[in-house]
């Protein structure tokens, strides 16, 4: 026979603010195989977990309701207290009395009471039908996959390696280093980037427990945590990597030059090549794209049509240890992982979209990542600022900020967060390089929420002398050599027409090309805009709703380098922590399928959307679905689609439900 305890929680005055206590547990008192019915200021702290317990025992009660917040917040807190007093943690209740009850019915204190009964009346009925349920274990394979080469994968793959795991850092550009590899120089301390950067690359080629995976993609991904297995396409190098050397005889002798996508299009590269000097691994690829030899052989293959194209082969010609490899076909790695952390970055938002700006068809307006280019030693100019169209050097320089962030019109509602930071850092660097420069900045506002960033912003005014214009410019077009920058000074009241030497758009911050599609393959949230969501804001920053699946950086949402290196390490803490044990211990409710109704229709399967059903042939010939309890999260949708009602679910079964429902009319 049930015995049932009922805890009401005011939740200081979050519930009782709006909810009569009192009222709601002497009601309680009342209700069927209700033992003892008490009330608490704070239910999770530890004296109410503490008089739950004692009330557990004393009574000796075998189910309990607890009527407080969301179970989302707090139902493994009071899991573990029931647990403590000897009783399952699933012949527990949690009655949502705060968001689902007093939250929205904070001004009619009567009918909020009335209501919260009625939610205590309900998960009563559904406790006494409740059984106990067992957690199971599952192996765990202690090895990670990174997905994503930037700052924060490293980061995230060096943590993982240095707590003795082994990890396989997976990037589809040729090297890693990702945009904080294109930066001359980062805010607020100035330093240099790649004197930051390089060092950590390095430890990453180096280190014993991590093996690089670089010009590769995620084709599907299968399993779940713990044991996830991954099949990766290693993309055609044309390079044999077990035979090169990196000399760089191939790709100084190239005579085939094309735009650099590293350069953002302002120089060039040869068709083999590595993206940057400092790149790893210092091996090259060869683009199939702008290859002379590639489009001879493609010309030959097309039964020698058109123009025939130079056959070339220098760079096969002069490798001194036979690495070209002409006939390397792109390759299928299947791989096993416990976990996976998603740290794919960030692409600049494409200036090319403002075309009233001017994006894309003036040579002289750029974007804030192709200036820093310019500045860098190592960039096309080597390190000399100069105007794209004529070489000349700037003199007045013009910011436009908020360019692709802050926008409905271009649908880009968000804030880039770093963009009045590197528009800063730009104004002081300017004029480091050439005291006669003079910056204007047009901004909406100037967002400066970090550790010395206030100062920072302040120094572009009393250093570089730079002019802040409040406004949004609405045009900007060529006149002669000049680019005309047309706005207005919403302080001053009055329409501004500036005559600048360079235009700089300050371009925000958006997923990588593709980012929606990972999310599907690894059936993880991604946002309207397609970043990755993680599974709560504050409370699990860094976890998704996919267990053994994080993510870390600039693909969930815009971040600065701190940031971004944090959440790297974050990350790999979770990581660390889910390796520390040999097995994992699994949640019970899930699906469980009656396979004497399953008539194998499979519409479960379609409609799963953690891919925890799978079907298997009976003995009698007879095709059923089966569930993975590892993977299944308990959401019910296959519970709802089931057409001969051949699912239920645990802890949330059809009579559990109908109990609920049958509460309210008695």
């Amino acid at each position: 026979m049930a015995r049932v305890g009922v805890f009401i929680c005011h939740c200081g005055t979050n519930i009782s603010g709006a909810v009569d206590v009192a009222r709601v547990v002497e009601a309680a008192q009342k209700m069927p195989m209700v033992v003892i019915a008490s009330d608490n200021k704070y239910t999770c702290s530890e004296p109410g977990q503490a008089s739950i317990r004692q009330a557990i025992v004393s009574n000796k009660l075998n189910r309990v309701v607890i009527a407080a917040c969301s179970p989302r917040m707090h139902e493994p807190t009071f899991r573990k207290a029931v647990s403590a007093a000897g009783l399952n943690p699933y012949l527990l209740e949690i009655a949502n009395i705060r968001e689902q009850c007093s939250w929205v019915h904070s001004h009619d204190r009567e009918k909020a009471t009335a209501k919260a009964i009625e939610l205590v009346k309900m998960a009563v009925a559904k406790v006494i039908r409740h059984e106990p349920l067992y957690p199971r274990e599952v192996p765990v394979t202690k090895r990670a996959l990174v997905i994503g080469g930037g700052i924060t994968g490293i980061q995230a793959a060096l943590d993982i390696a240095n707590a003795g795991h082994e990890v396989v850092l997976l990037e589809q550009e040729p090297s890693i280093g990702g945009r904080m590899a294109q930066l001359d120089k980062t805010f607020p301390t100035l330093d240099c980037s790649a004197c930051i950067l390089t060092p950590k690359m390095v430890d990453v080629a180096n280190h014993p427990k991590i093996r690089l995976l670089t010009y590769a993609e995620i084709k599907e991904v299968r399993g779940f945590v713990g044991n996830f297995k991954v099949e990766i396409t290693q993309k055609a190098r044309k390079v044999d990597y077990s035979k090169c050397t990196g000399c760089g005889t191939c790709w100084q002798k190239c005579p085939e030059k094309t735009p650099s996508e590293f350069d953002l299009g302002l120089g060039k590269r040869p068709s083999i090549y590595i993206p940057f000097a400092q790149a790893v691994p210092t091996k090259p690829v060869i683009d199939t794209d702008s290859c002379r030899y590639i489009k001879y052989r493609q010309w030959l293959a097309a039964g020698e049509q058109g123009k025939k194209p130079p056959e070339c082969r220098i760079c096969e010609k002069i490798c001194p240890t036979g690495s070209i490899a002409w006939d390397q076909e792109p390759q299928t790695i299947t791989e096993e992982f416990g976990a996976i952390v998603v740290a794919t970055g960030f692409q600049v938002y494409d200036h090319r979209h403002y075309e009233e700006y001017g994006g894309g068809a003036y040579p002289d307006v750029i974007s804030g990542m192709q200036l820093e280019r310019l500045m860098n030693a190592s960039g096309p100019t080597g390190g000399e600022i100069v105007r794209p169209s004529d070489g000349t050097h700037p003199k007045t320089v013009a910011f436009v900020c908020c360019v692709g962030s802050r926008d409905q019109a271009k649908g880009r509602t968000y804030c880039s967060k770093v963009c009045c930071m590197y528009t800063a850092k730009h104004a002081i660097m300017l004029k480091e390089h050439d005291p006669d420069v003079q910056c204007y900045i047009f901004y909406i506002d100037v967002r400066t929420g970090g550790k010395d960033y206030e100062e920072f912003y302040l120094r572009t005014l009393d250093d570089a002398g730079a002019i802040y214009i409040k406004g949004r410019p609405s045009k900007i077009y060529r006149d002669g050599k000049k680019m005309i920058v047309l706005g207005e000074d919403a302080l001053m009241g009055r329409p501004i027409e500036l005559a600048a030497d360079l235009v700089v758009l300050a371009t925000g911050m958006e997923p990588r090309t593709g980012a929606d599609k990972l999310a599907q393959k690894l059936n993880i949230s991604y946002n309207t805009y397609h970043f990755l969501v993680e599974a709560h804001p504050k409370l699990r920053p860094v976890e998704t709703q996919t267990d053994g699946i994080f993510v870390a950086g600039a693909c969930v949402g815009p971040r600065d380098i701190p940031e971004s290196v944090a959440q790297g390490s974050a990350a790999a803490a979770k990581v660390a922590g889910l390796f520390s044990s040999d097995t994992l211990v699994t949640d019970p409710i899930t699906s469980v399928v009656n396979r004497e109704r399953c008539t194998g229709c499979l519409l479960c399967v379609a409609i799963c959307p953690y891919k925890a059903i799978d079907c298997e042939t009976t003995r009698d010939t007879r095709v059923v679905a089966v569930v993975n309890e590892s993977l299944c999260k308990g959401c019910g949708l296959c519970v709802g689609a089931c057409r001969p009602k051949a699912i239920d679910l645990r802890g949330f079964t059809s009579q559990q439900i109908l109990e609920e429902v049958n509460s309210l009319w008695s």
